[in-house]
């Protein structure tokens, strides 16, 4: 099949599509006799009797059925993390500088990187965070995560996004995800790339609740984007990558995952372009949470507790008068993990680059740094647009726990806290 890309629009529909006329059924999910000789198969990404508004499956029909692989055997891998009971979650604020490309060839599995994370894959809670450094495509491998879904947020570099449901092309300024089970691969479109994913062991992500926002703003629903069916006849044997239980497995397949004819369902890949991002600000004064600058939410078993939030911050104008317009030093029981995709972030000077990160845990007090505190609190309050950045948050109402790769780290910035100190005395009893 030639690669193209169409897309479906919308987020949560029910879809429909079809790479040769006729191959989805009528009136049936499983006939008896699929058109075209296919194989019914059904993708479930939540239990059966999970109510109706959050239940999500996919009925797949494919030219061979999955069951055709053979047994897995474990595959290490040396720097993919799933255990954090490394040590304690460290209260200590922690900065990083951007991972180096390596110099062997290496794909997207193997160049994966496990840099913080809490809970249980086993148990369905908490999330992990990886980065990644690659310079290969996966050529003759296919993956797919039993564990968790992966949120994908390029930094540098575009990423084709192969996967059984469709084609996805993810560039940075873009976000992916890759629900729970679903097979894909990973090509360049140039020879490096490098970015940020979060992996989500609990419930989906979604959409957050708007409340006194009204019906719309942050993240529209249309703006995303589901692939439409592609295949590929390939028979061939093929290997297939999987994380299954913290740990990495490999098996064979007598033919290419991505033999899927046509699909349907609300299970599947998508895609969001972060400049659609509909940014709610303050119009008058002070400095609102940046809850308003959520665009996709996995909740916890406690209603209004997110497992993890992605949240950006764009583009955008700010107007605020007698206020101090950056973040103002703040401690708070969320656990925020920030990754810069370009430009600069307005409440640091320095040190935080595209690529890099930064690790603030709950009550751990951060904020400007000294340079960006004085600039911002004398500079002429007109209406100014922030142009050219975008930093995001992967924030938990649980601690990260960092992995002795993070900690250990040579892009450990070891002067972090240096940029806050030497912030002045400015109190005057009589003034």
């Amino acid at each position: 099949m030639q690669e193209k890309f169409n897309y479906q629009q919308g987020f949560g529909n029910h879809f429909s599509t079809e790479a040769l006329a006729g191959a989805l059924p009528e009136g049936q999910n499983s006939p008896q006799k699929p058109a075209y000789g296919l194989y019914t198969e059904q993708l479930s990404g939540t239990s059966f009797t999970t109510p109706r508004e959050t239940n999500q499956r996919s009925w797949l029909y494919r030219i061979q059925p999955s069951v055709t692989q053979g047994g897995f055997q474990p595959l290490k891998h040396k720097r993919l993390c799933q255990s954090f009971n490394e040590g304690p979650a460290n209260p200590t604020q922690c900065r990083w500088d951007p991972l180096p490309y390596p110099k062997k060839p290496t794909d997207f599995v193997q160049g994966l990187v496990t840099f913080a994370g809490h809970g249980n894959c086993r148990l369905h809670t908490g999330a992990a965070i990886h980065l990644y450094a690659i310079n290969a495509s996966m050529e003759d491998s296919f993956f797919y995560n039993a564990d968790g879904e992966f949120l994908i947020v390029p930094q540098e570099g575009e990423l084709l996004l192969r996967t059984e449901f469709g084609l996805l092309s993810v560039a940075p300024g873009e976000i992916a995800v890759i629900p729970r089970g679903v097979k894909y691969q990973v090509h360049l479109y140039q020879d490096q790339a490098r970015g940020y994913i979060c992996e989500n062991f609990g419930a989906n992500f979604r959409l957050p609740e708007l409340g006194p926002i009204g019906a719309n703003g942050l993240a529209n629903p249309r703006d995303f984007q589901v692939p439409v069916a592609f295949y590929e006849e390939i028979d061939s044997e093929c290997k297939l990558l999987t994380k299954f239980q913290g740990a990495l497995w490999q098996t064979t397949t007598p033919h290419s995952p991505l033999n899927v004819v046509a699909w349907h369902g609300n299970y599947t890949p998508y895609k969001y372009n972060l400049t659609h991002f509909n940014t709610i600000n303050t119009v008058s004064w002070d400095h609102p949470d940046p809850s308003i600058f959520t665009v996709l939410s996995a909740p916890s078993n406690t209603p209004g507790v997110a497992n993890v939030d992605f949240v950006i911050f764009p583009e955008r104008w700010m107007v605020a008068e007698h206020t101090f317009r950056p973040p103002y030093y703040h401690r708070n029981i969320m656990s925020e993990f920030m990754g810069l995709i370009k430009g600069n972030y307005d409440a640091k000077s320095s040190g935080f680059v595209p690529g890099g990160a930064s690790l603030h845990n709950c009550m751990t007090p951060h904020g400007p740094d000294k340079a960006s505190y004085i600039e911002a609190s004398e500079v002429e309050l007109t209406p100014t647009y922030y142009k050219d950045t975008l930093a995001f948050m992967f924030e938990s109402y649980f601690s990260w726990t960092p992995t002795t790769f993070a900690k250990d780290s040579k892009q450990l910035q070891k002067d972090y806290l240096q940029c806050w100190q030497g912030l002045p005395r400015q109190f005057e009893h009589n003034r």
